[in-house]
């Protein structure tokens, strides 16, 4: 609610002098008596009872008061509309999920790491269609471009290692998120791509991928996912059980970086989880969508009806006193 004159809302600091006034004439100002030795027999009388109600129609007449401020000072339902034109971007990540993805240098391992930051990425956005591309040896389509992101963060949910023959065919994920998006008419549409390795499987190298993407104007962020040197890698042993041995990280970033700068995109490596969350978090300020708003403004008056009610209770307080009860103040 909104007023569109509150200066009338000063008048409410008449109110509390207004209830002194009534307070001093019912109990400061000589009142007219008779004298009785007793008051028995009057006790009786009809119409007794309105002598104790006077304060009725002082009560409504404040309230009356108050309410008709109110309407003076015009309050106002603010009723707005907005239309929302948005520009929304298709975007497929491509996710890697060969057998070194089970290293624990990213908490609690990168596969791990990859799926949850994913999940947090598709819960930020809000108009554009995402799609997910998983791949090893060969390359998958786990779900196109949707705006169901419920659907799409359970299937994210549902990714199990081990499902996809092992490998890293890095050139079949692109090119297979490619064939999902080069179909869209948006204006922009992405890839955002994480691996942790090399290309060492599949029939489309990865610079070859890039520039079918070039050709259809999308665009590639890559991601190598891993630390530098070492990582430790979980291993089932018959005797000893789980333990870990360190296995090196290979990560072919002059690829990665070559596919992301021949489509205008850019190359990241994260190195840790928190890496890989401000990584996504950059993507996702490079690649906002366009909305245009357009607001509408109405005000609806609300006074007529505190004004109404105002006047009614004037009324009664006027028929109270006039007809029904008995004013004990002198006039």
């Amino acid at each position: 609610m909104e007023w569109a004159n509150p200066e009338w809302l000063w008048a409410f600091l008449f109110l509390p002098l207004l209830i002194g006034i009534y307070l001093y004439r019912v109990f400061a100002k000589k009142r007219v008596s008779l004298t009785f030795s007793s008051l028995n027999s009057l006790e009786g009388l009809s119409g007794n009872w309105r002598s104790h109600f006077h304060w009725v129609t002082a009560a409504l007449n404040w309230i009356a008061f108050s309410l008709l401020i109110i309407a003076l000072a015009r309050p106002q339902e603010k009723l707005t509309t907005i239309e929302r034109n948005a520009e929304g971007i298709d975007i497929v990540m491509v996710l890697d999920m060969s057998s070194s993805m089970r290293a624990e240098d990213l908490q609690p391992n990168r596969f791990e790491a990859a799926r949850e930051v994913a999940k947090e990425f598709v819960e930020g956005r809000t108009s554009d269609r995402i799609g997910l591309v998983t791949f090893a040896m060969k390359s998958f389509t786990v779900v196109p471009p949707t705006l169901d992101y419920t659907l799409l963060t359970q299937l994210i949910d549902d990714l199990k290692m081990g499902v996809i023959e092992d490998g890293t065919a890095i050139g079949m994920g692109i090119a297979t998120a490619i064939n999902r998006l080069k179909d869209s008419e948006t204006k922009s549409k992405i890839i955002i791509l994480l691996t942790d390795g090399q290309n060492n499987a599949g029939e489309i190298d990865p610079v070859t991928a890039a520039d079918l993407a070039l050709t259809y104007d999308i665009k590639i962020y890559t991601i190598g996912a891993g630390t530098r040197g070492t990582a430790p890698y979980p291993v089932q042993d018959p005797i000893f059980g789980r333990r870990y041995q360190n296995i090196p990280v290979n990560i072919d970033e002059e690829m990665l970086s070559s596919v992301a700068e021949l489509t205008g995109g850019k190359y990241y490596r994260a190195t840790d989880t928190e890496e890989l969350k401000s990584v996504y978090a950059e993507i996702d300020q490079l690649e906002k969508s366009k909305v245009e708003e357009l607001i509408y403004t109405d005000f609806e008056d609300l006074y007529p009806l505190y004004l109404g009610l105002s006047f009614a209770l004037f009324l009664i307080s006027f028929l109270a006193d006039r007809l029904y009860l008995r004013s004990i103040i002198s006039s």
